[in-house]
């Protein structure tokens, strides 16, 4: 059965629910209730529409911590996270009168002993199935995934933090699921100096050898064609931060867009929404291009539609086989007129922020970023490209965001520098926008004779890119050095041995079309996963799309604990010096 959501990661978790939960389920004629906790919820949502359930004889979808009717006479689905919590509310529904005539229990991961003897003591006699079918990641895109935690963010970089070890923990059992959901028993790399990838990277590679030391045959799992490598935030600080010009990224930058849903007013006044996820084609379409191509194609696709009215009239007159003709057409005509009326509507209100103030601020920060301005002249002193910014009347955060590129790119400034950055922008008291950044091992403050040598980038100077995008973030370099084997074995260490496939030489340039090598062709089919420790910006998503077109070979997937956007990361990264009590966002401060 075809999904709305049939592309890449989504449509494998929906086959791997149906392959389990589903096929189990068949087995009984009888329509079920389907009864989901929190993350499951959003799981299922991410992968599967009502429809596509209702085709399963699943009638009824619950949540776990409401109040329920006990509808005795059906079974019911329990799909959810193995915690205290969740069994708890499983056994209140079975241990004094039961609410249903049995229990299928499904868990995203390995559930403790301790709950599992729970469960038996008190329900065994109802539960008809109960199985752990490692899942516990969300499938965010086709080649996207993310641990569902923002939280993660302070956890592991406050140093007020009280469950560093155990997040990482909880990460590295996610990870595990993900492999195992796409049945990967990948080779483990992580970047040297990064004590967190370090730790993760080692907690998965245990965790790994243990779920696939013996599998169903009861034979041991070999590696697979597959390479995971553990990075940290700290590895590129510059692309969370800049102003982005392609259109996804853009928009979730300067738009206000909640869970990836877009609120926009229509012609008539009245107020609309719209979710930007993998159903609506245009943007699976647009949403890596550039601003400026975005806005030229749904100029023609505007175009289209007042053509595709005009259609069904001759002479004026609608004939009946022609009205015919349109009533067929009707469902998806008029499926395509919304999304095109969407994005025409998001991309005017990207072009408006554009307009406003983000041309005249990208090319100050392109500068700062490159480090070369457009002509490729070496930016000498960077302070003259950032003080146009101070002196204009640009929002506070904006003016954060230029000095914080300012001083990436200096790789830290001295105190005293600092300090008339800080007075410049009038955050006296919330310097922790910049200072804490020292957190994720960025250097903010340096003294004056010291000298650190910056990592050197490819050569991207042949590249096509428009004036104001000619940053491109740090990943997509690890992504094109792991597809062509060029990372140092010094910078990123073995944690386990790699398969064959991605030693020795005979690389391919992800940048350059190629003929297939014999390495090629023994890496066709193969993924490289790559996992952020401390979130993902949009730009850095659109890399893993970027390699793979340019590649073939090889699929690239990235994933974090979540995504993030400018202003979610700044206010985090205020966050990390304070107490729970006291954190507080940007708009908030600027509305005070």
């Amino acid at each position: 059965m075809a999904t709305g959501s049939d592309h890449g990661l989504k449509r494998i978790v929906w086959k791997r629910i149906k392959d389990t939960i589903i096929t189990d389920c068949r087995k009984s004629e009888v329509w079920k209730v389907l009864i989901l906790d929190p993350f499951t919820t959003k799981l299922l949502s991410s992968c599967c529409k009502m429809s596509d359930l209702m085709a399963e004889k699943i009638t009824i979808v619950e949540d776990l911590f409401k109040s329920r009717e006990p509808v005795p006479e059906m079974k019911a689905i329990y799909f959810m996270s193995p915690t205290a919590k969740c069994v708890d509310a499983f056994i209140a529904d079975f241990k004094t009168k039961p609410k249903y005539k049995a229990a299928y229990v499904y868990f995203t991961d390995y559930c403790p002993d301790d709950l599992f003897n729970n469960m038996k003591l008190y329900c065994a006699k109802y539960i008809r199935v109960c199985k752990e079918i490692n899942m516990s990641f969300m499938p965010q895109e086709a080649q996207v995934f993310t641990c569902d935690n923002p939280g993660a963010f302070q956890s592991i970089y406050s140093p007020k933090s009280q469950d560093k070890k155990k997040t990482l923990e909880t990460l590295s059992d996610q990870l595990v699921t993900l492999c195992a959901t796409l049945d990967e028993y990948p080779g483990v790399r992580y970047k040297n100096n990064m004590v967190n990838a370090k730790t993760l990277a080692e907690l998965v590679d245990k965790k790994l050898a243990k779920h696939y030391d013996l599998d169903d045959s009861g034979k041991k799992k070999e590696k697979t064609q597959a390479q995971l490598l553990i990075v940290e935030r700290g590895i590129d600080p510059v692309s969370p931060i800049l102003h982005e010009l392609t259109y996804q990224a853009m928009a979730y930058d300067l738009v206000d867009i909640q869970n990836d849903t877009y609120k926009y007013k229509a012609k008539d006044g009245s107020e609309k929404q719209a979710l930007l996820n993998e159903d609506d084609m245009l943007w699976v379409k647009l949403r890596h291009k550039h601003i400026a191509d975005v806005s030229e194609q749904i100029r023609k696709l505007v175009k289209e539609i007042s053509a595709s009215k005009k259609e069904g009239k001759s002479d004026g007159k609608i004939t009946i086989s022609n009205l015919a003709q349109m009533m067929k057409k009707m469902p998806a005509f008029r499926k395509q007129v919304t999304e095109k009326t969407i994005h025409l509507q998001l991309a005017e209100d990207c072009m408006q922020h554009f307009a406003k103030d983000v041309e005249k601020l990208c090319k100050a920060e392109q500068d700062l970023a490159v480090g070369l301005d457009v002509e490729g002249v070496k930016v000498k002193d960077p302070m003259r490209t950032l003080l146009p910014v101070l002196l204009n009347p640009y929002s506070t955060h904006d003016k954060i965001r230029a000095v914080l590129l300012y001083i990436f790119s200096l790789n830290g400034t001295t105190d005293e520098n600092l300090s008339k950055l800080i007075q410049h922008v009038k955050i006296e008291d919330e310097r922790e926008f910049i200072l804490n950044w020292k957190e994720l091992g960025v250097p903010i403050i340096t003294s004056p004779s010291f000298f650190s040598r910056k990592p050197t980038r490819r050569d991207r100077s042949q590249d096509q890119t428009y004036n104001l995008s000619r940053w491109t973030p740090v990943i997509k370099d690890v992504m094109e050095d792991a597809v062509e084997n060029k990372l140092d074995t010094t910078e990123w260490p073995h944690q386990s041995e790699c398969p064959a496939a991605w030693n020795g030489s005979g690389a391919v340039s992800a940048r350059q079309k190629h003929k297939a090598s014999s390495q090629d062709d023994r890496r066709t089919g193969s993924r490289l996963i790559i996992f952020v420790v401390g979130g993902i910006s949009y730009s850095e998503m659109r890399c893993a799309y970027e390699v793979t077109q340019a590649v073939k070979s090889c699929e690239v997937i990235i994933g974090s604990s979540h995504i993030l956007t400018p202003t979610g990361l700044l206010d985090d990264i205020k966050a990390l010096s304070k107490g729970p009590m006291e954190t507080f966002t940007i708009e908030e401060r600027s509305n005070a």
